[in-house]
């Protein structure tokens, strides 16, 4: 079976990697652009092949709009704009699409979307969600974080993603603090998860001050700003996003290079994978992503193409974590696993490790 993926870019940036021809105008011309631009497929994805032999391609369709757009702009006219990417997948063949970005985050989580669409339509968030985990997990493993003893925090706590990681993420620590900007979803939330978590929870609205008191961080927001302050990230903190737009800002990786920063939905892709632009055939097209690298949530919809199930595997606020794992398990039998670590569009080696390690060691014994 055949797939589509839904692309927009998230940054200025984005938009001179989906458009060389774009690089030097400005903000408001590109925005004016994107409002009447129509949906176009832009990416052929081909070489996706599993250990076993099972093949898929697909296409990547932008329905471009900024981040801010997408959150601004009337319902309707954005869902009108990724509807048509949708269609033109199904077109080329696809029997599912995947939202990507905050095409998956608009209005209800792909709930109407889906309702309106020609093929199966996920969002891709399951799988976002176990890479997720397991980026900030394996970060914490690096930095010799004791997390029988440490604290977590997850920003976008009562979203689809955040709600869930809490929960994959409780067993491993010893306390978790739940934020969000609502604290009457958040006292909710609450109530329903703490009974069943096996560590203690604690809520808060407040950003900065859960972000102080947090070892491991992790972020699943739909905000178009930066919601982490350098200052206020603990000494060998770990803070892993899921965010895209990126809730963590450059200013990060220049003030405290004590802190592992990790992007946390990068998987590698089995077999030879080649991302080419459509409208010029054989120049591959730039995610900012290393070779034969996908977000989390690309793959979902790659590995539910690879398992010929057409169907609305991920949709909505709620997120059943038997789903999660159940594609978690697929992905590894086809193949898909974690991508080295990488943040702010560079990789993350052992040296880069060491480094960050022997700083948050300093800035301890400075402290001291």
């Amino acid at each position: 079976m055949k797939f589509a993926f839904i692309i927009h870019p998230t940054s200025l940036a984005d938009v001179e990697r989906y458009e060389p021809g774009a690089a030097g105008k400005g903000r408001p011309l590109i925005e004016k652009i994107m409002e009447w631009m129509p949906a176009y497929a832009a990416v052929h994805v081909t070489g996706v092949r599993t250990p076993d032999g099972r093949e898929t391609e697909g296409w990547f369709v932008a329905a471009n709009y900024m981040p801010e757009q997408m959150l601004a702009l009337p319902r309707e006219t954005v869902y009108a704009k990724i509807l048509k990417a949708i269609e033109i997948g199904a077109e080329l063949g696809a029997g599912i699409a995947g939202l990507g970005a905050l095409t998956g985050a608009v209005g209800d989580a792909g709930v109407t979307l889906a309702a309106r669409s020609p093929i199966a339509v996920t969002t891709g968030n399951s799988l976002t969600i176990a890479a997720g985990v397991k980026s900030l997990l394996r970060g914490a493993h690096e930095m010799e974080i004791d997390l029988a003893g440490a604290t977590a925090v997850v920003i976008g706590a009562t979203g689809s993603i955040g709600s869930a990681c809490v929960e994959l993420i409780a067993p491993h620590v010893a306390h978790v603090v739940l934020v969000a900007r609502n604290m009457t979803r958040l006292r909710r939330l609450h109530e329903t998860l703490a009974k069943r978590l096996a560590c203690a929870t604690s809520i808060t609205t407040d950003v900065r001050a859960a972000v102080r008191r947090g070892d491991l961080v992790l972020t699943a927001t739909t905000s178009a700003q930066e919601v982490i302050e350098p200052a206020d990230l603990r000494v060998g903190a770990v803070v892993c996003e899921l965010s895209l737009p990126h809730d963590v800002g450059r200013r990060v990786a220049l003030e405290r290079p004590d802190v592992l920063v990790t992007e946390g939905g990068n998987l590698r892709v089995p077999g030879m994978p080649r991302f080419e632009r459509v409208r010029e055939p054989g120049l591959p097209f730039d995610f900012g992503l290393p070779p034969g690298t996908a977000l989390a949530c690309m793959s979902e919809t790659m590995v539910l193409a690879l398992e010929n199930r057409p169907e609305p595997f991920t949709l909505g606020r709620g997120i059943d974590l038997e789903r999660v794992r159940e594609i978690d398990e697929l992905a590894t039998r086809a193949g898909f696993e974690l991508a080295g670590m990488r943040a702010f569009d560079k990789a993350i080696g052992p040296e880069q490790i060491a480094q960050i390690k022997a700083a948050a060691g300093l800035r301890r014994a400075t402290a001291v």
